[in-house]
């Protein structure tokens, strides 16, 4: 597991934090990993899905 950490200045808004580790989990593709092991998705259905975005794609 990647841990992820950001840099918090002396009196830094909490705002400003957030935002900062929010692109860098977005960056770092961790809230996209994490959505997708969230649920179990058999092999078959992965592939169906995938075959369905590409083509939405074409």
């Amino acid at each position: 597991m990647v841990e992820t950490e950001v840099r918090v200045k002396k009196g830094e808004p909490i705002d400003k934090v957030l935002r900062k580790l929010k692109k860098k989990l977005d960056k770092e593709c961790t809230l996209k990993e994490l959505r997708g092991r969230r649920n179990y998705e058999k092999p078959s259905d992965k592939k169906r899905r995938e075959k369905k975005t590409s083509k939405k794609k074409k």
